[in-house]
This record gives structure tokens, C-alpha cells and sequence, in this order.
């Protein structure tokens, strides 16, 4: 499913992208099926509720979470086999699936600060992996995704107050002065396989006309023993269940310091840099 290069890259970086995994009648069927939805007015897993009236375009289209759940498209996308295929050949074994979302970001939508996605997951021991396909053309006009190269290596990261004015998450993680915070440009039907500890995020959406939708799954190693508790229950690639523990929260983060004019991780305690855990990602 991959290649060497495919693989190295995805070990130094913490991501790769698999260009026209899904092709583009399987991408339009993804895309009207969500836009029903949302044109339905109301549907199962919503962030928050639709309102035609905000000004709010995030409001016109909230996000759909856990779609697989009570959608049979939703579920089958999650544990595709060719979805599948690349994860087992970077990860050397079958990961667990544990979530679905889809994203609408209309134009003028905000973006999502900088974050990693073990934040939420919690998985122990290891970490969770993201399979991010486009549904349009994305860019940095219509807010494609950001990644810091390497930033896999990192530990969890201790959190700070985002800029709700350009993010729609309340959180973010700082990152030092000149690090490397790369646009990830893809066409509809890519897939972007990111680690869990790799910070990314997307600014906003600045087109007038276009919108940036994606659909998301979340799964973890398949050596993991737990994941926090919103992502139960967890299913194996076939659809079937498997039964983990519960994991809480962790007791200590990562924060940069100066050492001799160098930045530097430093652990500390969670407790005393970071905000309460939230549900999702």
C-alpha cells in the first residue's frame, strides 16, 4: 500500500498524504450525503445546534460527530479496507477505530488553533493516528490543514487560551519562535495519515465562494489497552467490537523553557498549566 519513501517520511515527519485514495464519484457521493444533512436542518451528533440566523458560518454548518454510529456510509468509510491497509503498513499491525467527524468549514469559517489529538484520545500505551481525507481542493485560502514537521516526537504538550476570533476550539499549544508550520495542499480524494502526537491545526477560511469539507476517523495502536471514554465503544477493522479500558486523564505535559537561549521541553504538571479535558477533537 505504501513505499519506502511513503513509510520514512511518515517516521520523520508524524504524517503522510496518499494522493487519490478515494476517487472522485465516491468523494461526490461523501459530499452529498453530508449536504442532505445539513439541508434536513437537524441530524444526530452535531456540535451545536444549526442556526440559519447566526453570523456564524460555523453555525450554518456545525460539524457532524461520530456519523458512524447510526450511519452505515459513515461506518463503512471508517474501516475501508484501503484506509486500513495504509495505517496497518505504518503502524506494522491493525489499529482500533474510534471515531468519525465531518467537518463543513464554509467560507468565512473559522480555523482550529494548533492542538494534538492525543489531547482527547488518551490512549494508553501508545497513541491514536487520524486518516484526514479532503472532500474539496483545499488550500491555505480555504484553510487547509497546518502540520509541524517532526512534532510526533513531542510529548503532550501543555495548553494555553486559543484566539476564539480564528479558532473555534478555546485551546492551543504553543510552539517555539521559527518552528516550521507547513500547509498540507491536497485534492479531494486524498488521505492525510497524521500521528496523534503531531501538533496541527488549519487557519480560517478566507475564500468568499469555496468550502474546505473533510472526513475524519480517528483509531488508536492495536496495542492500546484504553481510550478515554467518548471514544467507546471501539470497533476492530471488520466492524466488530473490541473491549478496552477507560483511560483518564495524564498528570503531566510538556512546556517549552529557555535553556541557554535554546527551547527546551520541560514536564510539568498538568494541574497547574493546563485547562480540563474536553470530550473531542
Amino acid at each position: 500500500m505504501i513505499t519506502r519513501e511513503q513509510y520514512r517520511q511518515f517516521t520523520e515527519e508524524g504524517y503522510l498524504v496518499v494522493s487519490g485514495l478515494f476517487d472522485a464519484r465516491e468523494v461526490a457521493k461523501i459530499q452529498d450525503h453530508f449536504m442532505a444533512m445539513n439541508a434536513a436542518g437537524t441530524y444526530p451528533g452535531a456540535e451545536n445546534s444549526l442556526d440559519r440566523s447566526s453570523p456564524d458560518p460555523l453555525r450554518h454548518y456545525p460539524r457532524i460527530m461520530q456519523p458512524h454510529r447510526w450511519d452505515d456510509l459513515s461506518l463503512r468509510w471508517l474501516i475501508d479496507p484501503r484506509l486500513n491497509g495504509v495505517m496497518t503498513a505504518l503502524l506494522g499491525r491493525e489499529p482500533y477505530a474510534v471515531q468519525t467527524m465531518f467537518y463543513f468549514k464554509p467560507p468565512k469559517a473559522r480555523g482550529q488553533a494548533l492542538h494534538q489529538d492525543q489531547y482527547y484520545l488518551q490512549v494508553q500505551p501508545g497513541t491514536c493516528m487520524a486518516a484526514w481525507m479532503a472532500i474539496d481542493d483545499c488550500d491555505e485560502e480555504n484553510g487547509c490543514l497546518q502540520v509541524v514537521p517532526g512534532s510526533h516526537t513531542w510529548p503532550l504538550l501543555c495548553t494555553v487560551e486559543a484566539d476564539t476570533n480564528q479558532s473555534f476550539t478555546d485551546v492551543t499549544v504553543p510552539i517555539p519562535e521559527g518552528t516550521e508550520v507547513r500547509p498540507v495542499v491536497m485534492k479531494a480524494g486524498d488521505v492525510l495519515f497524521f500521528n496523534g502526537q503531531l501538533v496541527h491545526g488549519s487557519f480560517p477560511n478566507t475564500s468568499t465562494s469555496r468550502f474546505r469539507r473533510s472526513l475524519i476517523g480517528h483509531y488508536i495502536v492495536g496495542e492500546a489497552e484504553k481510550v478515554y471514554r467518548y471514544y467507546h465503544p471501539v470497533l476492530r477493522m471488520d466492524g466488530s467490537l473490541v473491549e478496552l479500558g477507560v483511560s483518564e486523564r495524564g498528570d503531566t505535559c510538556g512546556k517549552w523553557v529557555d535553556v541557554d537561549g535554546r527551547p527546551v521541553l520541560e514536564m510539568q504538571a498538568v494541574a497547574d498549566t493546563t485547562t480540563a479535558l474536553p470530550r473531542v477533537s
